[in-house]
């Protein structure tokens, strides 16, 4: 299968090719802040929920003709990118390049289920698509460890949606450390998205993060709490705990959202739709469901509840909330090759 654009083909032939899909995760209990910026290692550990239907697929063609230019082609939903989103994705290409011992400028073509920079984790399945689709298209064989850690280079995020289900990202403290894996979770759980806006974010999880990270009087109180927030988060998995673990990924996510807001100049994502999201849910709680909020870096909520509940928690979000775009999802699966050519 060639890359194509609006039907045109985008591979001659002789480039290396591979396709690969990839669902967003959503974080349980966050990471927000980076220890080392160049390499994304985190500031603290996180746990994460890879969701159902929430997918990216791409395909990365390599020229291997000779005809290196240094300048890579993107395409996100048929339209030709460039600017940040192509230096982005060509950094993460660099690297691939780097490990394969290959110069080959290498066209990309993606494609998303949900709102690109929306706050609806795109970036998580964008990169981890990416990720296992360069490293097919130049002759790499990682395991599922490496390809995380590649990930990683990419969108923090992205090392989670590797994986399945439930995964935990350790920070660690360099490349070879940071990394996330597969976490066994008895749970059947599920998240309810409220689509509060599809809109692009105006401003970027990097920048957000780092204004959080250098400018809030809270931001180190909230990486102290976030380690005990992860050591009760899985406790609670491993419990079969629902309640308790519901309770901690809400307060834990308030948490980070206040970094945000006390930031200088502050960082305010929440829209007056999120504010009555956000008061829906607790309602529902309160109406016997299990039901716990979270947010990441954009306006949209989340929220996390049990695959048997997850229907009536929908329906009854969408009669609080007229209007708002309501969906569920179940754990989805890990990243997964499509098609390859060029390699034996």
């Amino acid at each position: 299968m060639i890359a194509r654009h609006n039907g045109e083909a985008l591979d001659d032939g002789t480039g290396y090719h591979a396709v690969a899909s990839a669902n967003a995760n959503i974080a349980l209990i966050k990471y927000w802040g980076k220890a080392d910026e160049a390499l994304i290692i985190p500031r603290m550990s996180s746990l994460s929920l890879t969701l159902a239907d929430l997918e990216t697929t791409t395909s990365v063609s390599f020229d291997r003709s000779g005809r290196r230019t240094g300048h890579d082609r993107l395409y996100i939903d048929d339209s030709e990118r460039e600017g940040k989103a192509l230096q982005r994705v060509s950094a993460l290409l660099d690297v691939v390049r780097d490990m394969a011992g290959m110069d080959a400028d290498a066209v990309v073509s993606s494609h998303n289920t949900m709102p690109y920079e929306a706050g609806l984790a795109s970036s998580s399945s964008a990169f981890a698509a990416l990720a296992a689709a360069a490293s097919h298209a130049a002759g790499l064989q990682l395991d599922e460890r490496e390809l995380s850690r590649l990930a990683r280079r990419g969108s923090g995020s992205a090392c989670r949606s590797v994986y399945g289900g439930m995964a935990l990202w350790h920070a660690g403290h360099d490349d070879a450390s940071s990394y996330a894996e597969h976490i066994d979770c008895p749970l059947d759980l599920a998240i309810v998205v409220i689509l509060v806006s599809g809109e692009r974010k105006k401003i970027p999880s990097r920048e957000a993060m780092r204004r959080s990270v250098q400018t809030s009087a809270l931001y180190d109180a909230w990486v102290r709490s976030g380690a005990d927030d992860l050591e009760q988060a899985l406790e609670a998995v491993k419990l079969g705990d629902v309640a308790r673990l519901g309770a901690i990924v809400q307060s834990n996510s308030l948490g980070m959202h206040a970094t945000m807001m006390t930031a200088r100049p502050p960082v305010m994502y929440w829209l007056p739709g999120s504010v009555a999201a956000l008061q829906a849910v607790d309602e529902v709680r309160q109406g016997g469901l299990n039901a716990w909020a979270t947010m990441d870096a954009g306006p949209n909520v989340k929220v996390l509840t049990t695959q048997r509940e997850a229907a009536r928690v929908e329906h009854d979000l969408r009669a609080a909330l007229p209007g708002f775009e309501v969906h569920s999802h179940v754990a989805g699966p890990g990243v997964r090759l499509r098609t390859t050519q060029g390699h034996a």
